[in-house]
């Protein structure tokens, strides 16, 4: 008689590996694989629309780690009780801990900066990078997994992930499977990259139009993802920090687009 399959997502019984000394951590290792594909990307959009590959490069060297020191800030400020406990708890990314939105300000300042010291086109660009940020930050989410992190609330879906009761929040230790909200978010910004891409093409969108949409939807499929989670945060008048965050985040990213689209446009070269 065959046995019946669990009807839930395990979780990874480890979340590093060891090459000699070093201790390779996934969630590392997901964000350096989601950084190169990003810029592989970006590359190949970026000459297709006359600009240098080559300045992508120079852009991420700059705008990569000051997107990690952002999202680090940003996850120290808002979660402050999920900070390691020893001397270097702050800066310990390699555990877990980048909040999207100081990574994401903090990494398109300094990257727009870099772009207009180059004399590129920054609109061009920003519109050239939107979809491959998105599929970075999607293969960042299986970090997510592997540290068994970032989740909803208890459910039997067939889908629910198997949470170790070491990674349990209080108060819920007593449940085995919850929402994996990190893999709805993963889902939905390769989707949200496809659509872009096609967007791109076949429409005449004024950039950095395809950037804004990327900041409103974004935005508003965390709005979602929010009243579903259940991991620490800070609370304002009841209820996540973050959502108040991508709330705001959505409303600036739609105004940005119709902003864009609406305006006068002035057309200019990619150069870079």
């Amino acid at each position: 008689m065959a046995m019946a399959m669990p009807a839930y997502i395990p979780s990874p019984s480890i979340n590093s590996f060891h090459i000699g000394p070093l201790d390779v951590h996934f969630y590392a290792l997901m964000y350096l694989v989601g950084i190169t594909v990003a810029v592989i990307m970006t590359r190949r959009r970026w000459r297709a629309v006359g600009g240098d590959p080559e300045l992508v490069g120079d852009i991420a060297l700059w705008g990569v780690p000051s997107g990690i020191i952002g999202g680090r800030i940003y996850f120290d400020i808002t979660t402050p009780m999920d900070i390691p406990h020893v001397w270097y708890g702050a800066f310990a990314v390699w555990s877990g801990g980048l909040g999207i939105w100081g990574g994401t300000a903090l990494g398109t300042i300094v990257g727009l900066w870099r772009i207009r010291r180059s004399g590129a086109n920054m609109a061009l660009f920003m519109d050239a990078g939107a979809p491959a940020l998105l599929v970075a930050q999607a293969i960042g989410r299986i970090g997510n997994y592997f540290n068994q992190e970032l989740f909803g609330g208890p459910t039997s879906l067939p889908w629910a992930l198997q949470i170790s009761p070491a990674h349990r929040p209080p108060g819920y230790l007593q449940y085995a499977t919850f929402q994996p909200t990190f893999l709805y978010e993963m889902i939905f910004n390769v989707l949200f990259a496809l659509f872009l891409c096609w967007l791109g093409r076949r429409n005449r969108i004024r950039a950095p139009g395809l950037f804004a949409l990327y900041v409103a939807g974004y935005s508003g499929f965390r709005i979602w993802e929010e009243t579903l989670r259940i991991d620490p945060s800070k609370y304002l008048w009841g209820l996540r920090l973050n959502l108040y965050v991508a709330s705001v985040m959505t409303l600036i990213g739609l105004i940005w687009f119709v902003w864009t689209q609406r305006r006068r446009a002035t057309p200019q070269p990619a150069s870079g």
